[in-house]
């Protein structure tokens, strides 16, 4: 799907929509305590990835299936989290995906499982897994993906021993973990912390809050982009975030002033630095507010986001540099060289829901139309997002 993005300026007043992050976790923990997941809303491609493989396992214990297929479509949570719990579990199971899915790593996690007597075919998808995970020691690095980390919390406490993971590296995305264990007590799961890593006592049992079905907090990863465009003079009232929220990406509220306050820094040949080990998230809406903020700007310790749906990192400079920008695309970041306007011209998502959604604010502040390719990429986390642009929208005349 192309559109047409036209320069000017959004208002209005937009719930943010329920977090990604927060449901897959809600409905993992909800099956393993036996709990009916059909109240938590499917409201993106990965969520619904997530449902849907949540029913093929309650399925394949119900009916004892020899062995079971799950479509994780391009959902890295689905596959990070569920494949050491299916090993928990002892079952069978096949594992496919879709997109740059089956290219994500998955060989830290595929090692573990294996020294602790799993059976996997391969290294990258179709996965088939077979044998029962054994407790013990789990150690890998803290830089790959915070998401094995959480497929190993949810596995654990289904063991019949206790089992420690320890961390070789500071762990990235450190929030998602807290989200986790957030999500792990509530279901009256004991995680305890230590100086590296993890200590989890087994067998436990998950078992349903009182209130259930919990509502999913508010999802600060996709309020960022109604954020930005209010940091480049749009006018958006989002409602419903949690300020005390552990989602890594309520950061932006922190980082939008203080690339605001770097024009005053240019002047003197100073730079603002976002360091994107914590909130990688976040780096293709800010590489937009960079490039629309006159200074000098850098993006650091995000090498991760060239194996994410994209390679995130040429994507936006790519793409902005195509629409008039100033990004120098280096292993691990980007230097940008913002500017009041870019000049606008055609642009492509990669496949990528952030980047088109990226681009989409991006347009507002170009000197004429963008041209974006690729514009349904925004069903795999916000299928409304058009909706929403189309509706808050002020064209201006250049």
């Amino acid at each position: 799907m192309t559109v047409i993005l036209q320069p000017g300026t959004l208002t209005g007043e937009i719930a943010a929509m329920p977090s990604k992050s927060d449901l897959h976790r809600l409905m993992l923990a909800a099956r393993l305590a036996g709990a009916d997941i059909d109240a938590l809303p499917a409201i993106s491609e990965d969520i619904a990835a997530t449902k849907a493989c949540l029913y093929s396992m309650h399925n394949a214990q119900m009916h004892t299936v020899p062995c079971t297929e799950y479509n994780c479509r391009e959902s890295g949570s689905t596959l990070r989290f569920l494949l050491p719990v299916i090993a928990a579990l002892g079952r069978e199971a096949t594992f496919t995906g879709e997109g740059r899915l089956p290219e994500r790593p998955m060989q830290p996690l595929v090692d573990l499982l294996r020294a602790q007597g799993c059976t996997i075919d391969r290294e990258t998808l179709p996965i088939t897994i077979s044998g029962k995970l054994q407790p013990g020691k789990f150690a890998l690095a803290g830089d790959v993906s915070s998401q094995f980390v959480t497929g190993l919390l949810f596995a654990l406490p289904l063991l019949e021993a206790a089992s420690e993971i320890t961390l070789t590296s500071p762990l990235e995305s450190r929030g998602y973990a807290d989200m986790t264990l957030r999500t792990l007590r509530k279901f009256g799961i004991i995680i305890k912390e230590t100086a590296t890593g993890f200590k989890i006592p087994a067998p436990q049992r998950y078992l349903p809050p009182d209130s259930f079905p919990l509502s999913p907090e508010s999802d600060w990863s996709n309020a960022a982009f109604w954020l930005a465009a209010n940091a480049l003079g749009s006018d958006v009232r989002v409602t419903g975030l949690d300020e005390a929220s552990a989602q890594p990406d309520r950061a932006i509220a922190r980082y939008l002033p203080t690339v605001a306050a770097n024009q005053k820094l240019a002047a003197v040949n100073r730079s603002t630095a976002l360091d994107a080990s914590q909130c990688p998230d976040l780096v293709p809406i800010m590489a937009v507010v960079m490039a629309l903020t006159p200074g000098r700007h850098e993006i650091t310790n995000a090498a991760r986001l060239r194996i994410k749906e994209s390679d995130r990192l040429h994507a936006m400079a790519v793409n902005l540099n195509a629409l008039g920008a100033e990004v120098t695309e280096l292993p691990d970041g980007l230097v940008i060289r913002g500017k009041p306007k870019l000049r606008g011209g055609e642009a492509d998502s990669f496949g990528d829901h952030r980047i088109a959604m990226a681009l989409a604010i991006t347009a507002l502040k170009c000197e004429g139309p963008v041209t974006l390719r690729g514009a349904e990429a925004v069903r795999k986390s916000y299928p409304a997002f058009w909706e929403d642009y189309f509706k808050m929208r002020n064209e201006v005349s250049t």
